[in-house]
């Protein structure tokens, strides 16, 4: 076999430059990759060494904010769908549908694995209905029916698939005949997004660590590609960054919320309130606001708030949204928490969910590729522009109803 895998995999990469293919007349592959947590600022803070090469031949945003709320699975279906959480559905990581009378939770296979769930049409599926061939090794929504279709190659999510399995079957779908071989890519790690959660974003310590061996499996991929004469192009993304929080800014949910008659669901930087009576709405906000706990409460009919919500049910009637850095915990959770980080012999952790308007809650984009500029920065845009890009290269039609648009990012290609 003409690709030498060990050597690839096991071996520290030094990158002076990325140039993944000069054949820029074949057909474009794109290979969205995402670092699920990894914060705008952790490649100028930490320098690692393929990246930073990577980001040096290609184009680097400031940063690309999130979706409110900025959580995993509502970004992530948000950057492979063009559209706004409250235009896809997937509203959070955790929300109850009325319709169905279900809660949505990212632990909970058999919905994620339920396309009715999912609103939008992913990059995947769009690919697939123009006969174009795609692969996903993990991207949220990848491994559901969206609209009855999934990528043509996939595999359900496992977190204890190591990353150079998931890197070394990428090398094995390029291998393939022209006929079977993929031409969109999805990929996705969590290190950084475990890590920081742990020991929160502010550990350089780990944060490093676990920074520089996820950076030597990155190389080990960007080093195989270019060795391909295909015209690849390679879009490292994240979901979010990640805020501090400390025990001592814990706000228990469960005394915040007694008495209230409504379903409750989530944690952290947000809560959801779906009222038994909706015309108890008025004297629920009066009661959480006569709170003095650093919290923001919304009314989600609130015009002003909220507009064109295709999926406000499933947001519910009333938001609790904690001040920056403060972390709404249930009661049944706050010893478990503390416990963990007793185990972990930290003081802090990292959360995001928080507003975007924060920059610790900020992402990254990095291209590189035949398709883009070379040495570029860009400012800071909104994660929706990104579909729309990838249609462009990949000459797929962008649905019209998507809330991304092409001439925030169109200027970045060659």
């Amino acid at each position: 076999m003409k690709k030498f895998y060990s050597l690839l995999l096991f071996t520290a990469l030094s990158i002076p430059s990325i140039a993944f293919s000069q054949e820029e007349s074949q057909e474009p592959i794109v290979i969205l990759i995402s670092l699920d947590g990894f914060r705008y600022d952790y490649v100028e803070r930490f320098q690692p060494e393929n990246l930073t090469s990577f980001i040096e031949g290609g184009v680097a945003a400031e940063s690309m904010m999130p979706s409110f709320p900025s959580k995993t699975f509502p970004n992530h279906y948000t950057i492979a769908t063009g559209l706004k959480p409250e235009h896809h559905g997937l509203v959070d990581n955790s929300f109850y549908d009325p319709e169905k009378d279900q809660t949505y939770a990212i632990s909970k296979k058999e919905l994620v694995q339920d396309g009715s769930w999912y609103g939008g049409t992913p990059l995947w599926v769009l690919a697939e209905q123009n006969d174009m061939i795609a692969a996903s090794y993990f991207f949220v929504g990848s491994e559901a029916n969206v609209q009855g279709v999934r990528p043509s190659y996939y595999y359900d999510y496992d977190g204890n698939v190591s990353n150079l399995t998931r890197v070394t079957e990428v090398f094995k779908w390029l291998e393939m005949p022209e006929e079977k071989r993929p031409r969109l890519i999805t990929m996705y790690f969590s290190d950084m997004d475990d890590t920081g959660h742990r020991y929160g974003p502010t550990n350089d310590e780990k944060l490093s660590e676990t920074l520089m061996k996820l950076d030597h499996e990155l190389g080990a991929l960007f080093e195989g590609l270019k060795s391909y004469d295909l015209n690849i192009n390679v879009i490292v993304v994240s979901d979010h960054g990640m805020m501090e929080v400390t025990p001592d800014h814990f706000l228990n949910l469960t005394e915040l919320t007694k008495g209230i008659p409504a379903r409750i669901v989530n944690n952290g930087a947000l809560a959801h309130i779906y009222l038994e009576n909706p015309e108890d709405k008025e004297q629920v906000i009066k009661t959480l606001e006569k709170s003095d706990l650093p919290i923001h409460i919304t009314d989600v009919d609130d015009k002003e708030n909220y507009q064109d919500l295709m999926y406000k049910d499933r947001i519910g009637d009333i938001l609790i949204i904690a001040d920056r850095d403060y972390y709404l915990a249930w009661e049944t959770t706050l010893t478990r928490m503390q416990a963990n980080m007793e185990r972990l012999d930290t003081d802090r952790f990292g959360e995001h969910g928080f507003s975007t308007a924060y920059k610790d809650m900020h992402a990254i984009f990095y291209a590189n590729g035949p398709a883009f500029k070379s040495g570029l920065k860009i400012e800071t845009f909104q994660n929706i522009h990104v579909y729309p890009l990838i249609c462009k290269i990949l000459d797929l039609p962008a649905p019209e109803n998507i809330d991304g648009r092409l001439e925030v990012l169109e200027p970045i290609l060659r």
